[in-house]
């Protein structure tokens, strides 16, 4: 199924493959809030709906671009460094 709203969750099978969409956004979130972190807004998951609802989005925002790099790498659209 494609996700087509932050409000379709993702769910990483492990921790391994959250790290991996966090690192796909995170630092766009830093640079769209220098003054809010994406650790700073994770930290406040357990506490803050907002920042739940927040981070649900960012990790939508990572799963669409993970799944275009998978479909570019899949179809051998990747640069190869020259000689």
């Amino acid at each position: 199924m494609t996700q087509t709203n932050s409000h379709e969750f993702v769910r990483p099978r492990d921790e391994a493959g959250r790290a991996y969409l966090e690192s796909l956004v995170r630092d766009e979130h830093d640079r769209c809030h220098p003054e809010d972190r994406f650790d700073d807004m994770k930290r406040r998951l357990p506490f803050s709906r907002e920042d739940q609802g927040l981070y649900r989005d960012w990790l939508a925002v990572a799963s669409a671009r993970a799944a275009e790099l998978s479909a570019e790498a899949a179809a051998g659209d990747f640069l190869i460094a020259a000689e």
